[in-house]
């Protein structure tokens, strides 16, 4: 084991607001040797404004894994690092999760200081259940591997936290509907900056207004609410339309779903019978 070992400190940025950064933080930069950032022409504005002079080193989602042993080997001549992201916490949607991984697997110690998240703060104003959730990020960028995460999520019941881009907001929204179904949504946008809004609507609502967004989005979705039984006529529906997109006949269909749900072919003629 080396003595004298450096520390790498995960610091949080504001996520709009400057006057939430903590004194801790303020002081944390100041006693560190350099300062690893996603972006340093932004970190550099706020150092400018905290009146710290400190190297910043890019460090970001491109180099990360080559930039994770730069600064394992800083810290292993015992200097002290920060590792900023941009708005938020590193690793959330960030880089930092690759570093954190390459500095714990070397033993060198690890100290993340508590600040501004985005997820949170929009959850906790959303008016929706804050019990359990799931943050999940950004979803794709990609249509078909959008629709394929949302499938995914449709069974779970609790509230699901999602960024998304300005740019492809509408899209995302259109695909939450046409792949959900209507749930109760709240969008938080420019947190904490001059505009903040939060906008509480539903899918339904929403997707036909086909809205403008601009700035940073936060979208808190109501979990599936609906029981076992409409989840499961949901899915068979779904899996029927399926089979049907692929060109098997509505006999076949209906066969193999009487013996992959166990439900009698007459109940299922009835279901379908207008299809």
């Amino acid at each position: 084991m080396m003595e004298n070992k450096g520390i790498l400190y995960l610091v949080p940025s504001p996520i709009g607001n400057l006057s939430d950064i903590s004194k801790r933080i303020i002081d944390t930069l100041n006693s560190v040797d350099y300062i690893f950032c996603e972006d340093t022409r932004n970190t550099q504005k706020l150092l400018n404004l905290l009146n710290i002079k400190k190297t910043t080193i890019s460090c970001h989602e491109h180099n990360e894994k080559e930039m994770s042993f730069k600064l394992i080997s800083y810290l292993s001549e015992g200097k002290n690092i920060a590792y900023m992201s941009d708005a938020g916490y590193p690793a959330i949607s960030d880089p930092g999760e690759i570093l954190v991984k390459e500095v714990s697997k070397n033993n060198f110690k690890i100290i993340p200081l508590s600040g501004p998240t985005a997820s949170l703060t929009a959850l906790i104003a959303s008016s929706l259940p804050t019990s359990h959730f799931l943050f999940y990020g950004f979803l794709s960028s990609k249509h078909s591997e959008r629709i394929k995460e949302i499938n995914e999520l449709k069974p779970f019941p609790y509230t699901i936290i999602f960024y998304e881009a300005p740019h492809r907001i509408n899209e995302t929204l259109d695909d939450l509907y046409n792949t959900l179904g209507d749930r109760k949504i709240t969008i938080a946008r420019e947190l904490s900056k001059i505009h903040e809004e939060f906008i509480y609507t539903s899918l339904k609502e929403i997707t036909s207004l086909n809205k403008e967004f601009k700035g940073e989005l936060v979208l808190v979705l109501e979990g599936n609410t609906l029981s076992n039984e409409d989840n499961d006529l949901i899915n068979i529906k779904d899996k029927y339309n399926e089979l049907i997109k692929n060109n098997i006949s509505k006999k076949d269909a209906i066969t193999s779903l009487s013996l992959i749900y166990k439900i009698n072919k007459n109940i299922l003629k009835k279901m379908f019978m207008n299809d």
